[in-house]
């Protein structure tokens, strides 16, 4: 093994250990994760998230910083680069790199792209060869449509220049007319082979975020891993204006959610299957043995589950809910050299991973290092003003989803203990594995508040971009996912 380990942070985006069959889900969406930590690596029982969202979350993952630490919760906010692991890991002689169409990684300055010297971005439009009209928003801004248009003229391929111009606005505004090949979000084995073959260019160590957007909203696993929704499951998809303020403004049944999860296991399926891939080639090339491996969720999705502390509100998609089904992920670590398969059933933390990383550079192969010497705490902050005037287009009062939720994980032997808290409201939650959490109790705010009294913010953020400064294809992605 070399002395300085390569460092593999994989992000299954958006998906809950609830849904995955190495957790005990009913459908066998990973079925090469539930092998491989049953033969050769750690799996985390009972890992949280730091946060609902995928920008609070990541800051939180690459900083080592709870949410109320860094702040960095909208596109109003920059991450201190230095702050970040992969920063760090660059000044140090690794080559870096992000491979993912999640903006928050590639596009908004908000800090987390910075610690990379490889970043691979969104790629979703039939023809990659020609003009890329992300590409060309990204650097010209936004509204700049006759530019766009001249570009692609004189391009050696104008009608598929003028094609991803058009595919790319009807991605936006007509999904339901699109054919199958045209997706608006792209497939995982895309960013599995940029990543590929970027580490296979490496003389020295590297580090890499592979971020896989399948099991993110909207749902379309490819046919071969689309074993549980099918048509009727996508073509209900296709007619959801909003994957979230549709069910919380009582616009849509909540059976309707709920049908459209066989196509998220189907998403979880596809992306647990280039894990595989990822993996077997990594073996291949004799690189597994030498990489601390990391496979996680930045966080989970509701499905129309009651929320814990918000009377009369459901779970539905990501974002301010406090509940087990966004919190609870996987977390699956391969050690450098690993051979043995290990269970941990502490609470652990997302939170842990640049401490992890700097303990196996050390030499050192935690046993359970994602679980802190303090409790396991989470944040859900409440909806800022773009996602406000989202969703205000759908429910008359926001006031549930306004408020910043907190909780807190404790071990209690057999089971783990969520005290949570919303405005005055508080709750119990015994979790006693992913597939199991009830309430117990309307009390809670206690725990919840010694934990966080110790928590100070930093001095790790600055102002960042405004939404009205993002470039059209970053804001139309980012409204797509539901973050503006």
């Amino acid at each position: 093994m070399t002395t300085d380990p390569n460092i593999l942070l994989v992000v299954l985006d958006s998906a809950r250990a609830r849904n995955c069959s190495a957790y005990g889900h009913v459908n066998e969406t990973t079925p090469f994760l539930e092998s491989f930590a049953a033969e050769r690596a750690t799996l985390y029982e009972q890992a949280r998230a730091p946060g609902a969202r995928s920008v609070t979350s990541h800051a939180s993952i690459f900083s080592g910083l709870h949410v109320e630490e860094h702040g960095v919760v909208s596109a109003g906010h920059r991450l201190d680069p230095s702050a970040s692991v992969f920063s760090q890991l660059r000044e140090d002689g690794y080559s870096t790199g992000v491979f993912t169409e999640n903006d928050w990684l590639t596009a908004v300055d908000v800090g987390l792209r910075d610690g990379f010297d490889q970043i691979v971005g969104a790629r979703n439009v039939p023809f990659p060869e020609a003009v890329n009209p992300h590409e060309f928003v990204s650097n010209e801004g936004r509204g700049q449509y006759a530019e766009f248009v001249r570009l692609a003229l004189t391009d050696d391929a104008p009608l598929r220049s003028l094609a991803n111009g058009v595919a790319t606005k009807l991605q936006s505004d007509y999904k339901r007319f699109l054919p199958d090949s045209v997706r608006a979000s792209t497939p995982a084995d895309v960013y599995v082979d940029a990543l590929l073959d970027w580490t296979g260019r490496q003389n020295g160590p590297w580090a890499a975020c592979l971020n896989l957007m399948d099991p993110h909203i909207p749902y379309e696993p490819l046919p071969e891993h689309d074993e549980w929704g099918g048509s009727k499951a996508s073509s209900l998809q296709s007619f959801f204006e909003d994957q979230k303020w549709d069910f919380n403004g009582g616009h849509r049944p909540w059976w309707q959610k709920k049908a459209v999860e066989s196509l998220y296991d189907g998403g979880i399926r596809q992306a647990d299957a280039e894990v595989e891939r990822l993996v077997a080639a990594l073996e291949r090339r004799g690189e597994l043995d030498d990489t601390l491996l990391v496979v996680t969720s930045d966080h989970g999705e509701g499905f129309g589950e009651p929320s814990d502390v918000r009377p009369g509100v459901r779970v539905a998609e990501h974002g301010v809910a406090i509940h087990d089904s966004v919190l609870h992920v996987p977390l699956i670590v391969r050690y450098p050299g690993q051979t043995e398969a290990r269970r941990v059933d502490r609470p652990a933390s997302l939170v842990e991973f640049p401490r992890v990383v700097n303990r196996v550079r050390d030499g050192e192969r935690p046993a359970a290092g994602f679980c802190p010497d303090g409790p396991v705490v989470a944040t859900a902050v409440g909806l800022d003003e773009p996602l406000q005037e989202r969703a205000g287009a759908y429910v008359d009062d926001l006031s549930p989803w306004t408020a910043t939720s907190r909780a807190v994980f404790e071990d209690d032997g057999d089971t783990v203990l969520k005290y949570c808290t919303n405005r005055d409201r508080a709750a119990t939650v015994v979790s006693r594995d992913a597939q199991t959490s009830y309430k117990v109790d309307d009390e809670g705010a206690e725990p919840v508040e010694g934990a966080f009294d110790s928590i100070e913010e930093l001095d790790v953020k600055s102002a960042g971009e405004d939404f009205d400064d993002l470039d059209d294809g970053t804001y139309q992605r980012l409204e797509d996912l539901g973050y503006v």
